[in-house]
């Protein structure tokens, strides 16, 4: 059954998949006329070659149709970003960015998997979404170059926050291993004279061990800052996404909100658009997962 791509295809649209990896990509065209999805593999990367094989295969469908389809593609969120999809609906191609965790897999423990098959599935998937059946998949918001480069302050932020926490630890460590107790690395870190540390034993450091510690001080300050000139960046470089920073403005206004808080929130929850409550609740993993299956019925949790 997942050799086939079955065909219900309106004879006006072509529905296509890419299944992307680094190398190679692999484009997947299901032809209202055939059983099969036809199958071409390009370079990874090659954002040309695509366009000109989805061309092609609206000039050959047009020639048999006498209509020219539209056409709707589909490929899984991954290295490729959203870069892919603004390029071909900047072509006037339809392009859907798939969450690959909500695609349904097979439950054996063992289960073929290839580029093809999966890329059967997309296709699979995409002629039922549009066909109406919204939950084999959910589709990701497609952000502006300016909405996704918002997010690279705080996220870059979360980054170097686990990388100083790394060295403040790689430091209390070393030290502790001496004996050597109770000092705030984080406060103290500019002031802090290793040469002048002495160990449990009542000895100066070992010298490649303060050499370590001192290589260990001079990266934390460095990573200090970056975090500092992040902050500033974030909270007071120009952007063109107004409606974004009205919101973001608007959760500063808030108790308990902070410069932080207010930028995760507006460029990564709020930019998108919800229904309703339980949509905000599901996004950001408030709503509990049942388990309710013959006699047994539970909570799951967050």
């Amino acid at each position: 059954m997942d050799r086939a791509t079955n065909s219900t295809a309106p004879a006006d649209r072509l529905f296509c998949a890419v299944e992307l990896s680094k190398n190679s990509w692999l484009l997947g065209i299901q032809f209202p006329d055939r059983q099969k999805a036809s199958v071409y593999p390009l370079k990874g990367g090659d954002s040309e070659g695509l366009m000109a094989k989805l061309v092609a295969a609206c000039d050959r469908w047009t020639k048999v149709s006498g209509k020219k389809p539209s056409i709707i593609l589909c490929y899984e969120a991954g290295y490729d970003a959203f870069w892919l999809a603004r390029f071909l609906r900047a072509r006037g191609i339809e392009c859907l960015v798939v969450d690959s965790a909500s695609m349904q897999v097979n439950r054996r423990s063992r289960r073929a998997k290839t580029d093809r098959i999966d890329l059967g599935k997309l296709l699979r998937a995409l002629i039922a979404w549009c066909g109406g059946e919204r939950h084999v998949w959910s589709v990701v918001r497609i952000p502006s170059v300016d909405e996704e480069d918002l997010r690279r302050s705080h996220r870059e932020r979360s980054r170097l926050i686990t990388e100083r926490t790394a060295h403040i630890n790689r430091i209390k460590g070393l030290l502790f291993a001496q004996g050597i107790r109770g000092i705030n690395v984080k406060a103290r870190y500019r002031t802090l004279r290793v040469d002048k540390l002495v160990t449990g034993e009542g000895r100066p450091l070992p010298p490649r061990l303060a050499q370590e510690i001192t290589r260990e001080i001079d990266r934390l300050g460095l990573v200090q800052q970056q975090i500092a000139a992040i902050e500033q960046e974030r909270d007071e470089s120009p952007t063109t996404c107004k409606e974004t920073e009205k919101k973001r403005a608007q959760l500063l206004l808030l108790k308990g909100i902070g410069p932080t808080g207010s930028a995760v929130m507006a460029r990564e929850v709020y930019y998108r658009q919800f229904s309703n409550r339980r949509q905000v609740a599901g996004f950001l993993g408030l709503a509990t997962s049942p388990y309710d299956s013959g006699q047994m019925e539970r909570s799951q949790g967050i």
